[in-house]
């Protein structure tokens, strides 16, 4: 190096260019065979289309190896999801007051069954209908594929898949059911993480105990309970070969939808045992001589609506719950029977003539306990509730209300009241027949569900007391404020109108309607229990009167038809207008009942009436309900034969209210007879 250049301040530049020409002309370093020792991101292609091949292939398995790890990254926490698979969704078991299964919402699961107490012969069923190569790959099964494909082929349609059990404990217990790229790539990842931390029969556990085998229920045990009425470790070959054929089709094989089906498919699942070589011809020949029965189970069953009506209301009480959850309910089995029994006989018999498809029942113990309800004709078809959801017309049935704000206002049964025409507004109520009442009882007028009576008494004791006379019964629907509500123009469930009669027959004590007693966690923890709710809502003296008044209905009035044998009873009939509704509400000593019947369209029935319809179906259910108990006391009911008539003007106090406790102390006989007693002046559209 000369001076002139160690003074030169550009020197050091100049030479890094001299070098890096240098380097760039030189030959590349070779190995012994001539290749370049570069790596291949520094080589230079002799051609612009192999720079940019180069560089393509480079940022494609870059994007691999980034989607690769945003897909692990996402993967949920395995061993955790392993250990909880069963406690992420919540399971509801229902029991009866019997402590009877009665439906299962949501995962019906049980406990782990080791795989070593499985039947031998249903692991093997298992294994050659799903994975005959599942101890000898690895996750991924390309001979398997292969064989689903040309059988896939050969039939014209998708007969046969390709995924491994490991593949499917993947899918099933982690991923959802889209079919995506994403999802795939979760779970091939998945399987690789299972085959890789656990063994084969620990794979082969998961799968059997958690996979969906139909009819909501997860793993081979709790299908073999719901399906054969006991556990997998004692299930017969046709009964294995049955639960083996699940997996594929759950809901098109469950022997509960089609046995016959069912069947069909076992004896594939047969065929393939032998094929495979786990069993021979001779061993399974008694499978198909004697194929697998299952528990009767009817698909019509009312039970089902009341079972949707209990989990809503965990579910809505506790919506961050998980895991299994027993509900004890409240429903009574006999009476549940007497209930769907009377529905369906009422629909079967009648409702073709009447025009009639649809019917609703629900029945209610004095604390408000629901003993028996049926939502509709058949759960299968549809699933509303038409006890709790759907909102009718009551009709006549909504009467006692106004004649319980009439019994506040100081009426009593025995008030004259006047049957003549009636016109408020251009609105001119009329009664069902033409026949003219005259002067009669508050009583006669009930039990005969006289129209212009009912009208003209709700037009003098005011909106506000039959308003207010409702609420206190416990109806929650809206009403409006004209005197149509009187004759059942507002519209209310089945239940809240059946709970509001329940105070009559209860000396005037009501409580609310319910139909769980508790709800448990699996392991034993009460997370509800019941407490009673049962309030005064109206005076007993009221309640007795009522009962009385409703009673006659049953022995002289619209109501005969429901008359239940060899007990005292009492309720109103009801029909809305072109006969769209029929109600009969009711009670015993024992409990209330309600029965409605019509289309849910809305459409008019064929004279389908509350005294005819309805008042029949209500005795077929009380009759079976109550056969075999002892009659129980109806407060109210009777009365003594020559008990006081007090007028509404007459306060029920002093020398009166003495002289009424007198009588009702006195021994009750059945019914009433007015004799030749002369009533009180006081006419409500008096002549």
């Amino acid at each position: 190096m000369s001076d002139d250049e160690k003074d030169d301040p550009h020197y050091p530049m100049r030479e890094a260019f001299r070098r890096a020409q240098m380097m760039r002309d030189a030959p590349p370093p070779e190995d012994e065979e001539g290749n370049d020792r570069r790596p291949f991101w520094r080589r230079q292609p002799k051609s612009m289309p192999m720079r940019i091949l180069t560089w393509a292939s480079f940022g494609i398995t870059a994007a691999c190896i980034g989607f690769a790890a945003l897909v692990f990254l996402t993967l949920p926490d395995l061993q955790r999801a392993i250990d909880r698979a069963q406690m992420e969704t919540l399971s509801i078991r229902v029991l009866n007051a019997a402590d009877e299964e009665i439906g299962v919402r949501g995962r019906r699961t049980a406990p782990t069954v080791p795989l070593g107490e499985m039947p031998p012969y249903l692991v093997k069923a298992v294994l050659a209908t799903e994975d005959r190569r599942f101890y000898e790959h690895k996750g991924f099964d390309p001979r398997g594929i292969t064989r689903a494909m040309w059988s896939n082929i050969k039939a014209f349609s998708l007969v046969e898949g390709g995924s491994t059990i490991t593949q499917q404990v993947a899918k099933n217990l982690y991923l959802d059911n889209s079919r995506t790229i994403w999802r795939k790539a979760q779970e091939a990842l998945i399987t690789m993480w299972l085959e890789n931390n656990l063994s084969k029969d620990e794979i082969l556990t998961l799968y059997l105990n958690r996979i969906y085998m139909g009819a909501g229920n997860y793993g081979v045990d709790a299908a073999s309970r719901y399906y054969f009425g006991k556990s997998v470790r004692d299930v017969s070959l046709p009964e294995a070969a049955v639960l083996a054929g699940l997996p594929k089709a759950p809901s098109r094989f469950a022997p509960t939808n089609d046995l016959a089906q069912a069947r069909y498919r076992a004896n594939q699942v047969l065929d393939r045992l032998v094929d495979a070589g786990a069993l021979t011809e001779e061993e399974v020949a008694g499978a198909r001589a004697h194929p697998a029965d299952v528990l009767p189970r009817t698909k019509e069953a009312g039970r089902e609506y009341f079972v949707d009506w209990v989990a809503e209301q965990v579910r809505q009480a506790y919506p961050e719950l998980t895991g299994h959850v027993t509900v004890r309910s409240t429903i009574n089995p006999a009476r549940q029977t007497a209930a769907e029994n009377a529905i369906r006989k009422a629909l079967d018999e009648m409702g073709g003539d009447r025009n009639v498809s649809q019917g609703a029942l629900v029945a209610l113990a004095p604390d408000g306990a629901v003993l028996a309800m049926v939502g509709g004709k058949s759960y299968v078809e549809s699933q509303f509730n038409r006890a709790t959801q759907a909102k009718r017309q009551p009709g006549s049935a909504f009467k006692p209300i106004v004649y319980l704000a009439a019994l506040e206002a100081g009426f009593t049964p025995e008030s004259p009241v006047t049957d003549e025409p009636v016109s408020m507004g251009g609105w001119q109520p009329r009664n069902v027949s033409d026949r003219n009442w005259g002067t009669v009882t508050l009583a006669t007028a009930l039990a005969n569900s006289v129209n212009t009576i009912t009208v003209q008494v709700g037009e003098k004791i005011g909106m506000d007391r039959i308003l207010g006379a409702a609420r206190k019964l416990g109806i929650e629907s809206p009403l409006q404020r004209n005197l149509s509500i009187a004759l059942g123009s507002g519209e209310v469930t089945l239940l809240e109108l059946t709970s509001a009669y329940s105070a009559f027959g209860n000396d005037g004590r009501r409580a609310p309607p319910y139909g769980i007693r508790a709800v448990e966690r699996e392991n034993g923890d009460v997370l509800y229990r019941h407490e009673p709710k049962v309030e005064q809502a109206i005076p007993a003296s009221q309640a007795h009167d009522m009962t009385y008044m409703l009673h006659q209905v049953m022995t002289e009035g619209t109501g005969r038809a429901a008359a239940p044998s060899g007990r005292l009873a009492a309720g109103k009939t009801g029909t809305s207008q072109d006969n769209r509704d029929a109600w009969f509400i009711g009670y015993t000593g024992h409990e209330v009942a309600g029965v409605w019947f019509g289309n849910d369209d809305n459409s008019p029935t064929q004279g389908a009436a509350g005294g005819n319809f309805a008042a029949v179906a209500w005795r077929s259910y009380m009759d079976a309900a109550e056969s075999g108990q002892a009659p129980a006391p109806l407060p109210g009911a009777v009365r003594y034969r020559d008990a006081p008539i007090v007028s509404a003007t007459t306060p029920r106090s002093g020398f009166f209210a003495d002289l009424a406790d007198i009588f009702n102390a006195a021994p009750k006989l059945e019914g009433r007879q007015e004799g030749n007693r002369k009533a009180p002046d006081f006419r409500v559209g008096g002549r």
